[in-house]
């Protein structure tokens, strides 16, 4: 059993890895790159997908624990990108963008929040 949560958590974490650099160069693309909006897209994103697949567990508590940990854990542990969030942050400060630094900190704490909330009320 331990391999196949391996195996479930590692083909969800590589799949979440090429996810997420995907969706944050589209995004980075599109938008300027001033702002580091392909970091917060992912992580709100995210932070979505995670509240929507909490909620279904908690209404199916009989769903496979290989899809959740692949998912939850391999895919999402992997598509979310906090510690990047963390090095955009301090790159801001370091370039003398204090205030935008703490705008993108508050931004992305209370829309990763709402969109967690968001994706577990779509499921109750």
């Amino acid at each position: 059993m331990l391999t196949n949560t391996l195996l479930a958590v590692a083909i969800g974490g590589s799949l979440g890895a090429v996810s997420r650099y995907g969706l944050a160069q589209w995004v980075s693309s599109v938008w300027p790159k001033a702002y580091p909006l392909g970091t917060f897209a992912v992580n709100v994103l995210g932070c979505l997908a995670i509240g929507v697949l909490y909620g279904l567990w908690l209404a199916r508590p009989e769903a496979s624990p290989l899809l959740r940990q692949g998912l939850i854990i391999g895919f999402l542990g992997a598509f979310t990108t906090f510690s990047t969030f963390s090095l955009d942050t301090l790159r801001l400060m370091e370039s003398g963008e204090s205030l935008l630094a703490l705008g993108y900190i508050l931004l992305s704490v209370c829309a990763c929040l709402a969109a967690t909330w968001a994706g577990l009320a779509l499921t109750r």
